[in-house]
């Protein structure tokens, strides 16, 4: 995650973007989380984790509501053995939600998050599981002094919300935190039009 981080910083210094608004999805909120902490909050207006892994995914004695490693373990070993397959079972069951009774499954969804997965380095997504699961972020949002917007679905098979953005907003009190009733972790796919709102309405605040 700290190398995450500073590639963003490395960008954002190169553009010299200031005034910003980072939003970040799943491992993205992470992502932005340890941007704020290592790099500072001079160049960022406002925050936004949508779905995101912080402030820790992973069961531990101080995070009892986490997932437990052996899931995060299962991952590594199904992106050994058949990591194509891996994509395929994620997209067509828990990420979209489509293994929920009543949800209609979207083939294109399917296929469009099936090839992102494949385009990527085996080495790369096999690290992230590591990075995006164990990656501690509490003390990195005692460093949001910005306006910061949660957004998460109530279903996310993927991210459950109670130790995501249940706690985030705990450690952010001042943080604006807008749950999609029944929607899934791939809510910027399956509500798209609703994010999208939410998103400009809290960019023009």
């Amino acid at each position: 995650m700290d190398h995450y981080a500073d590639d963003l910083a490395e960008l954002i210094e190169h553009l010299d973007l200031t005034n910003l608004i980072l939003f970040g999805f799943s491992t993205g909120g992470g992502e932005v989380a340890r941007y704020i902490a290592r790099h500072g909050t001079a160049r960022v207006a406002k925050a936004g984790l949508i779905c995101s892994v912080t402030p820790l995914m992973l069961q531990t004695p101080s995070n009892p509501y986490g997932t437990p490693i052996e899931v995060f373990d299962g991952m590594r070993a199904n992106s050994i053995a058949n990591r194509s397959q891996l994509y395929l079972d994620l997209a067509s069951g828990p990420f979209f939600g489509f293994n929920r009774a009543g949800i209609e499954r979207s083939q294109g969804l399917i296929n469009s998050f099936w090839m992102q997965g494949v385009m990527g380095g085996h080495i790369n997504t096999f690290d992230s599981i590591k990075a995006f699961s164990e990656t501690d972020f509490r003390e990195d949002l005692t460093h949001f002094s910005m306006p910061t917007l949660i957004i998460h679905g109530s279903d996310d098979q993927i991210v459950p919300i109670r130790p995501s953005a249940l706690e985030s907003q705990r450690l952010i009190p001042h943080a604006l935190l807008q749950v999609y009733s029944g929607a899934p972790h791939g809510l910027t796919d399956t509500h798209k039009q609703r994010v999208n709102d939410d998103m400009l309405n809290f960019a023009q605040l």
